[in-house]
């Protein structure tokens, strides 16, 4: 059986041709996994968990098949010259991350200053929503929710906070739970204008303070 392991961990990964798994070849995978850990896939208790294995993966990665873009294209120019910081705070994620297949549970803070159109707040979430529901590494994430706001918002700046615990840091490795990692990503406005800055870090708060995963 070490033999067999040893072997295994010695072939190279065959190379993707482009080609997604059918749900049949994904299933399979989940018991290869549940042989390797030890365990018996045709035991009682785990008959079903290749299959529900795969049915939890297309929720949890669902964002790959969502054009984040799509939900921030239709806007409001009706706003009275409102151009005014627009914050929405606190909003709750969950993703895995891309090293270790562990969840990532945090919130997302999005501001942005408006030129002459604005979009609605739930927008703001799904971009979110759609970014997490992948495999992610935060830094990462936060730039790409920053960067599509920018790009098809065009406003004066974005503003970016997420603050998240990483599982595979309070499970695993170095096993410290509690830690929270906090990044952000500034543009216009928010990056060049230090009290545009400090208005927006004022009304999201302390973020850490108040994260419960």
């Amino acid at each position: 059986m070490t033999i067999a392991v040893r072997r295994q961990n010695n072939t190279k990964p065959a190379k993707s041709n482009g080609t997604r798994p059918s749900r049949d070849e994904a299933e399979q995978a989940v018991e290869t996994l549940l042989r390797w850990a030890g365990d018996d896939p045709t035991r009682e208790g785990l008959r079903d968990t290749p299959a529900r294995v795969a049915r939890a993966y297309e929720d949890w990665f669902s964002g790959y098949a969502e054009d984040p873009e799509e939900y921030m294209k239709r806007t409001f120019k009706e706003v009275d010259g409102y151009d005014e910081m627009i914050v929405l705070r606190d909003i709750r994620f969950e993703s895995h991350c891309e090293h270790h297949l562990a969840p990532i549970i945090g919130r997302a803070h999005v501001g942005y200053l408006p030129t002459n159109k604005v979009v609605g707040i739930s927008k703001l979430a799904r971009v979110v929503e759609s970014y997490a529901r992948r495999l992610q590494v935060q830094e990462k994430m936060n730039a790409q929710i920053a960067n599509t706001i920018q790009k098809v918002l065009e406003p004066k700046g974005v503003a970016v906070v997420i603050e998240a615990q990483h599982q595979c840091m309070t499970t695993r490795g170095v096993h410290k739970p509690g830690v929270t990692m906090v990044t952000s990503t500034m543009l216009g406005a928010f990056r060049q204008d230090p009290l545009t800055r400090r208005e927006f870090l004022t009304i999201i708060g302390n973020p850490s303070s108040t994260l419960t995963a």
